[in-house]
């Protein structure tokens, strides 16, 4: 068990890219490749509190990948801010891969089964990889790992809907631009302080106080590399369609990780590589992030609240809650740094429930389009309740996680005096209010189809299977927990910010 507690950071990524390869090789069966896979992850999740606990102790931890010495050596860099979106990543893994054997059975050939899985597990790695690593350009290399697999695991989405292969295209290309922004930036970075060690580069950055124009480039394709990642408003196009067709477990899984894995990486290099003390950060975070921020949240509300596909509602609803996460950045205080990374870790567990439920409604009667959830409620009960919980902490309910990061959000807002912020924040909680209470009410104010009937007239219970009901109704309660506990939960993530973020960020 002390071996596990040392080496858990290497582990948690190496073993998944390793079982990748053998889990591809896997004879065609129905519960074999999805064994081994869950396996694999649940080895990963264990590993991932080990790290968790190690850091909690120790503080910041620096594995030395072969036992060379940074810059010279790769080093994997573990702190209070990485280590809970370590878990969270292999969490939302962990709960996918639990909910994924009745899923994948229903969109998947049998013959593909095996390298699904094996390409979850490529995702699983590089997203862990780029939140741990210490070194600039292996965060391309993880980012390029996770990107190439999700490429594949959205086209295979084609066997349930054929338009997974257009949105999967338009991911690549848009993938594939934001990956090349950010290893330019990288290069520039690399031309201006001779290291690609992500803590060697602050340092020489901070001697250089801020360095030349070069290092205004580098973090200009890095700021645009990463927006598209995390789906920036306008740079936001690929994720509609990449949510809304891939295969139901992708679509959870990456709501709920990769975006935040993408937006751990603006706040590192944001604030840990270079420092909002700069002007030329300070500028393009305050003016220019917030803006597109301020403006995605309300025109990606709206084109939610005018959707007809469940899927594409929740899809628009995920570019504006990121929105929300970056209004946190571009307010540039301990306060506001600490309500983007409380949304950020809520938003993972309300979206990748809403969309698990989404996908068990699937499962049970082929819908996804609001107009024929009518009477879901009466037929699915307990997946119907799960939504209904997340849907309200979506809004921002109270005692639910969303109510917990939002006021986080504005209290934020309203110190720095931006009293505007604060008016965006509930108009666009009235617009979550709006799409996601007509949903709502088509499932529970609205009678069931007849073939949902009986020959006596009353309805026909068709709940989700327990594989699928347990982890979303897990993460309905976490989100309420989250909820009750929310003064304790912001205190901690506070607490966090101020001593691993603000003191390289100088503010």
């Amino acid at each position: 068990m002390s071996w596990l507690f040392e080496h858990g950071v290497a582990f948690a990524i190496v073993l998944p890219l390793l079982m990748a390869a053998a889990v591809a090789m896997l004879p065609r069966s129905r519960y074999l490749a999805w064994t081994v896979a869950l396996a694999v992850v649940t080895a990963v999740t264990i590993a991932a509190i080990a790290v968790l606990l190690t850091q909690a102790d120790a503080g910041e931890i620096v594995y030395r990948m072969g036992g060379w010495e940074p810059p010279y050596g790769i080093s994997l860099r573990i702190d209070a801010v990485n280590a809970p979106i370590l878990l969270l990543i292999a969490a939302m893994a962990l709960a996918s891969f639990l909910y994924a054997e009745p899923a994948v059975a229903a969109e998947i050939a049998p013959e593909r089964r095996g390298p699904f899985y094996a390409a979850l597990l490529l995702c699983v790695a590089g997203l862990m990889g780029m939140v741990v690593t210490g070194d600039a350009f292996n965060v391309f290399v993880f980012l390029e790992v996770s990107s190439i697999s999700t490429y594949t695991l959205v086209a295979m989405g084609a066997n349930r809907d054929r338009r997974a292969l257009s949105a999967a295209f338009n991911y690549l290309i848009l993938g594939s631009i934001g990956a090349t922004f950010f290893v330019i930036g990288v290069g520039f970075l690399y031309a201006e302080t001779g290291t690609l060690n992500m803590e060697d580069m602050r340092t020489i950055l901070a001697a250089m106080e801020g360095g030349s124009r070069v290092s205004q480039v580098a973090f200009g394709f890095i700021v645009v590399g990463l927006g598209l990642k995390l789906a920036l408003f306008p740079l936001h196009t690929w994720l509609p369609g990449a949510y809304a067709y891939s295969p139901t477990v992708v679509t959870a899984f990456l709501a709920s990780t990769a975006t935040k894995a993408a937006l751990y990486l603006l706040y590192r290099f944001c604030f840990t590589v270079f420092d909002p003390s700069f002007d030329y950060v300070a500028v393009v975070l305050g003016y220019v992030v917030t803006g597109l921020a301020v403006t995605g949240m309300i025109f990606a509300s709206l084109q939610a609240f005018f959707q007809t596909d469940v899927r594409r509602t929740l899809a628009f609803s995920s570019v504006a809650q990121v929105g929300y996460m970056l209004l946190g950045i571009g307010i540039l205080t301990t306060a506001g740094l600490a309500g983007s990374y409380l949304h950020l870790i809520n938003h993972a567990v309300i979206k990748g429930g809403l969309f698990l439920a989404l996908g068990a409604m699937w499962y049970r009667f082929g819908i996804t389009r609001t107009a024929d959830l009518a009477g879901i409620s009466k037929t699915m009960p307990v997946t119907t309740a799960a939504f209904t919980v997340l849907a309200f902490s979506l809004i921002g309910v109270p005692f639910t996680a969303g109510f917990v990061s939002k006021v986080a959000l504005a209290e934020a807002a309203a110190e720095r005096g931006w009293w505007w912020a604060v008016g965006v924040i509930m108009i666009t909680s009235i617009l979550a209010l709006f799409y996601m209470g007509r949903i709502m009410m088509v499932a529970y104010f609205s009678d069931p189809p007849a073939s949902c009937r009986r020959a006596d007239g009353t309805v026909e219970r068709r709940e989700a299977p327990a594989l699928m009901l347990i982890p979303m109704v897990g993460l309905a309660a976490v989100s309420v927990l989250i909820g009750m506990r929310g003064n304790v939960v912001l205190t901690h993530v506070s607490e966090t910010a101020a001593q691993v973020l603000i003191p390289g960020a100088g503010l």
